[in-house]
């Protein structure tokens, strides 16, 4: 298994991307936030989504060169319309938007429709929190890649449709909790489908309602399904998702799932910006936060716990492990970069 330093792998997944069609800009934003994602040990939003987005380039359905369309907007609310651009670069560019209206308001909100897969939901969190505000973000899959069934069905009807809040003040940096609302999210089974494995029992079911570890079975005809979150009260997980499929598909002008929808496409996504000088304040909340933290984290711990986990740590331990060490990429997604980069006569660096 390779393990690359951040740096070197950003200017290969760059050069895979401008090789690929994207314009010298995009590819720089797209391949720094897979890159950044590997960094916090969210894999399956790295470097192995890159073959996905230059095929969807190619087949002309991720289109280069796209700018966010201002559909509607006020004093507190962007809809945005990416074109079927990088969802990244869209992303972005809408919640620049929206942390600027937060600032002036108090709270804005924004949609986005026809956008190519918008990639960690974390990473637009962090914009907010780095300017001292708290986020909800949350994002469904414009009506198609349904991959989770019903409590007591066993065909797809919705995505993975994950989850992000962001919330400045933490001791350690900002509070970040970022999870989809299926026991595990579908870029992970495909991670494991591309590196041969077996993924771990009670994340999906087979075409007939069954556990199973082999990540084919999620991608057959029929398909099998990825499990809700929540274990025996799977349902909770199942009626967030729901939640969100219309907040994200209804509410941007974009779609809900369908039947017999396309290949997966990208997202749409609900962004919302709070600026806390227009609440109790930043201070308020700072001191709030502070004594939260301490609280918590000086639980009675049980035996053999070292710690408590709150929402970032996760990704601050992995960031930090990684800096250092290096990024571990298994050997089947390393060939499926390879691949490209001989496709594109890219040169892949040295491991």
């Amino acid at each position: 298994m390779p393990v690359l330093q951040d740096s070197p792998l950003y200017e290969f997944g760059k050069a895979l991307l401008a090789g690929g069609g994207a314009t010298p800009g995009e590819a720089g934003i797209v391949s720094r936030s897979l890159v950044d994602a590997n960094l916090r040990g969210h894999d399956s939003h790295g470097v192995m989504r890159i073959p996905f987005y230059v095929k969807q380039v190619q087949e002309g359905r991720l289109k280069a060169g796209q700018a966010l369309s201002i559909v509607h907007e006020t004093a507190g609310t962007v809809i945005g319309d990416g074109s079927w651009g990088f969802g990244q670069v869209l992303s972005q560019q809408l919640m620049g938007r929206l942390i600027d209206k937060a600032a002036g308001v108090g709270i804005a909100s924004g949609t986005l429709r026809q956008s190519a897969h918008i990639g960690r939901l974390g990473e637009y969190a962090e914009m907010a929190t780095d300017r001292g505000m708290a986020a909800i973000i949350c994002a469904n899959t414009h009506g198609a890649a349904q991959r989770v069934a019903p409590v007591g069905g066993k065909r797809p009807r919705l995505g993975t449709n994950p989850l992000c809040v962001g919330m400045p003040g933490g001791k350690e940096g900002p509070f970040v909790l970022d999870f989809g609302t299926s026991a595990t999210a579908e870029g992970k089974v495909r991670v494991k489908k591309i590196a041969g494995q077996q993924v771990p029992l009670g994340w999906i079911l087979d075409p007939e309602g069954k556990p199973t570890t082999d990540p084919n079975q999620l991608y057959g005809d029929p398909p099998g399904t990825i499990l809700p979150m929540g274990g025996d009260q799977a349902y909770k997980g199942f009626g967030l998702a729901f939640m969100i499929e219309m907040l994200c598909g209804a509410l941007s002008g974009g779609q809900c799932s369908y039947p017999n929808p396309p290949p997966p496409m990208g997202n749409c996504a609900f962004f919302i910006v709070i600026d806390p000088k227009h609440y109790a304040g930043y201070e308020h909340l700072k001191q709030e936060i502070a004594g939260l933290e301490e609280y918590v984290r000086s639980v009675p711990l049980m035996d053999g716990a070292s710690d408590v986990m709150l929402p970032g740590d996760p990704e601050r331990k992995v960031l930090a492990k990684r800096k250092v060490e290096g990024i571990p990429v298994d050997d089947g997604n390393w060939k499926a970069l390879l691949t490209l980069a001989t496709e594109l006569k890219v040169t892949p660096p040295a491991v």
